[in-house]
């Protein structure tokens, strides 16, 4: 029977630690600023919204020609010569061609003078597009380092898991050595050893647990960062947390001229845009157009000839005003509308949104923060208990239930420490997204 309980203690001692070693490989260190670098440069949110600027910026750049003060121009040179077979009362006679004909031109395009603002306010809304999706290019960023954040912190997390995991293993190992002595000795039943050898298995799985945590935080840290190697949190103290030395009306400024407020008030000048362009098909439009041509006529052979040319010139107006279009006009000034006071809205309310987000968010961190403090307390107190325990259940005053109540007491503690520490940490990285800055 004690070669049984032997065997079991080796079992739930070793076994596991073979199984954490096949569990957790080798990850290359990596700081959190780095992580976040890498992320916001390959992930495709961001990729999407640097891709959406390049476009806008294109559109601008075409808008802006567009306007009617730089008109088209063209040119071009042409050749003809004709001839063919001709045939009179069934007798065909001989062949006949034209001389050569030559032409070259010069041509100016289309000039808007007037277009009831069409053109300038197209090119404006396009500038209000741009500002919008570099708005949103921020928005972006901050969503991804929020993403890669809390994927660091995971690891951080799992680790303190299996750092605390690791203390109760130790101490549960030296209860099961007191109760197996004790066992042997005659003082303890062999249920005391078997609930002692739970206990080391439990704490072997805590271990398991954690480290699978820590594998599944590392594919996920990977994953963001996007290299081809796995990546792990860098390591050190996590016992401390970042605090935030900045006012809290400070903090409502910046979340108001933050990246989501921005981008709104960037849609709502877009939609603005929108709503002029609707309006200037009740204006009239006055265009004006350039040509100027050369034509060198009857040349006997294919040369770029010189000689007598004759030449012609062009100049056109052209005035237009749309009287009737089966309310197409007025269809596209309500959508304008429409979309210009739900713009309206959307901005209104986005400011009273990072608001909520940021107090609530706030809150959680000195919550967590306070949490902190009572929980190294809690620590501290249990701490305490088990090791009067421990030394009353040596001493044969306390049974082992007891001591195992103690142990659990102490690692809920730590646990909740560890819970705190996180809810701080995410909290705070919480809070920079909606600001759209770093607080160091």
């Amino acid at each position: 029977m004690k070669m049984g309980i032997r065997t079991l203690m080796v079992t739930l001692v070793f076994l596991p630690l073979a199984l954490s070693a096949q569990v957790v490989g080798d990850a290359r260190p990596i700081s959190i600023d780095e992580a976040v670098r890498l992320a916001q440069l390959n992930q495709p949110s961001t990729v999407a919204a640097r891709n959406q600027i390049k476009q806008s910026e294109a559109s601008v750049r075409r808008n802006f020609f567009n306007l009617g003060f730089i008109p088209t121009l063209g040119i071009g040179a042409g050749a003809n010569q004709r001839g063919g077979d001709r045939y009179a009362e069934g007798v065909k006679l001989p062949s006949t061609a034209t001389p050569w004909s030559y032409g070259r031109s010069l041509n100016i395009g289309s000039l808007t003078l007037f277009d009831g603002g069409t053109k300038w306010n197209t090119w404006r809304q396009s500038q209000a597009t741009l500002t919008s999706n570099e708005a949103g290019l921020v928005t972006q960023r901050y969503n991804v380092a929020l993403t890669v954040k809390t994927a660091y912190y995971n690891v951080v997390t799992a680790r303190e898991q299996r750092a605390a995991a690791q203390r109760q293993l130790d101490q549960a190992v030296q209860q099961l050595a007191v109760a197996t002595a004790k066992m042997n000795a005659g003082s303890a039943t062999r249920t005391d050893s078997l609930t002692a050898a739970i206990a080391v298995g439990t704490a072997r799985q805590a271990i398991l647990t954690a480290d699978n945590s820590i594998a599944n935080a590392n594919a996920a840290l990977t994953r963001y960062a996007a290299t081809p190697f796995t990546v792990t949190a860098v390591g050190g103290d996590s016992s401390s947390v970042p605090s935030i030395d900045v006012s809290d009306t400070e903090l409502v400024r910046m979340a108001l001229a933050g990246p989501l407020v921005s981008q709104n008030t960037a849609q709502l000048r877009v939609a603005e845009a929108q709503r002029r362009v609707a309006n200037a098909p009740y204006l009239p439009q006055l265009t004006m157009s350039l040509s100027y041509g050369w034509t060198i006529e009857n040349s006997q052979k294919f040369q770029v000839a010189d000689g007598p040319n004759g030449n012609s010139t062009g100049l056109g107006f052209n005035f237009s005003y749309l009287i009737w279009d089966n309310f197409a006009r007025e269809q596209s000034v309500v959508q304008t509308r429409i979309g210009h006071e739900n713009a309206e809205a959307t901005l209104k309310d986005n400011q009273f949104v990072v608001q909520q987000n940021l107090t609530q968010q706030l809150n959680t961190f000195r919550t967590a923060l306070a949490s902190i403090e009572l929980n190294n307390l809690q620590i501290a107190s249990a701490e305490e208990n088990l090791r009067v325990v421990q030394q009353q259940y040596n001493l044969g005053a306390k049974q082992l239930l007891d001591l195992i109540t103690a142990q659990r007491s102490l690692d809920d503690a730590r646990a909740q420490l560890i819970t705190s520490r996180q809810n701080a940490r995410i909290a705070k990285a919480n809070i920079e997204s909606i600001i759209g800055r770093d607080l160091k």
